[in-house]
């Protein structure tokens, strides 16, 4: 959906749409194959498609050069203090599978799609993706396949569910030999 606004530009009025934002998120480390699949021509123009302006990138501790778009905002950080903030600002998140960032963008039930590091070895990474994506909860490509994933524009997933704080102290109990009685 876009919001429209009117600017006036050397006596010219034109209407400039702020459309979507994309938060991509390469966690605390690097991962510079996803930031420069992202930054290709062919991505933002896809992403400007499906009405995507603004794409926020966070690059870790990575090397990056810095590119513009005609048509696509493009931002750069290092880190955010406020990461929470920015995902629940986003309207779509592309990110690296690492556990704690996946968990955080379900919370907040915004669209997720996982980037898999297949640089990475022994990737525990893939299985944590691959399980989200087969319970309906979020999509996984890699680098090469991030185009087609976002051309075929599934954003709809299973909420996924609020966590029972309960569930692992019965649990342990559990594992402790603990007899539990459930109150009701």
């Amino acid at each position: 959906m876009f919001t429209l606004a009117e600017c006036e530009v050397s006596d010219k009025s034109f209407v400039i749409m702020a459309g979507k934002k994309v938060f991509v998120t390469v966690g605390t480390t690097k991962f510079e194959r996803l930031v420069e699949e992202v930054s290709k021509d062919g991505v933002l123009e896809v992403l400007f498609s499906l009405g995507y302006t603004v794409v926020q990138f966070q690059v870790g501790t990575g090397a990056f050069k810095q590119k513009s778009h005609e048509k696509v905002e493009l931002k750069y950080d290092s880190y955010f203090e406020n990461f929470s903030e920015v995902v629940e600002a986003s309207d779509l998140v592309i990110s690296h599978a690492g556990a704690g960032t996946c968990l955080e963008v379900l919370k907040k039930r915004k669209p997720l799609i996982v980037v898999i590091n297949e640089d990475l070895m022994d990737n525990h990474q893939t299985e944590l993706a691959h399980q989200l994506a087969k319970d309906g909860y979020l999509q996984c490509c890699t680098p090469s396949t991030l185009k087609n994933v976002l051309l075929d524009n599934k954003t709809n997933f299973k909420p996924y569910p609020k966590p029972n704080a309960a569930t692992f102290s019965h649990y342990l109990d559990k594992c402790m030999g603990f007899e539990t009685t459930q109150c009701t």
